[in-house]
């Protein structure tokens, strides 16, 4: 029975890895919190421009301005290119300035992050091993 990757390695050996790994990355992520608070790359910039530091009262919406005038003339004719690309661009600035507002936390303590790259590493090289032929002697 052919095994990992087609050579004579284990599917055992691969499976034992894969699970080993899929468990310490569940256990990583799940220590992850994510918030969203504080400012996008561009709006802080906007921020520092006017002078208001990085907690001021300017409006975000300038944001949407890109988008809201691609669409805009889009609906009035489909055909003109710079439409098309103004409508993307708006859209990729705004995926940008909410993915640049997201904050991540790490809740894990050191010895437990360890262990956890330690298993994912194990698991990894587990994995990598199956795809080699494993010479079993003939009794």
């Amino acid at each position: 029975m052919r095994g990992s990757g087609g050579t004579d390695g284990g599917i055992g050996l691969f499976s034992i890895g894969f699970v080993l790994s899929a468990v310490s990355l569940y256990f990583f992520f799940d220590s992850v919190h994510v918030t969203a608070g504080g400012f996008g790359a561009l709006t802080s910039m906007i921020h520092r421009g006017m002078g208001q530091g990085a907690y001021g009262t300017a409006s975000m919406g300038i944001v949407f301005v890109p988008f809201f005038l691609g669409v805009l003339a889009l609906f009035y004719d489909a055909r003109p290119t710079w439409a098309w690309y103004l409508m993307w661009a708006g859209l990729g600035i705004l995926v940008i300035e909410i993915l640049s507002g997201l904050r991540f936390f790490f809740d894990l303590r050191a010895s437990h992050l360890l262990i956890l790259l330690g298993i994912f590493a194990a698991g990894a090289g587990m994995m990598l091993r199956s795809y080699r032929s494993i010479d079993i002697p003939p009794n």
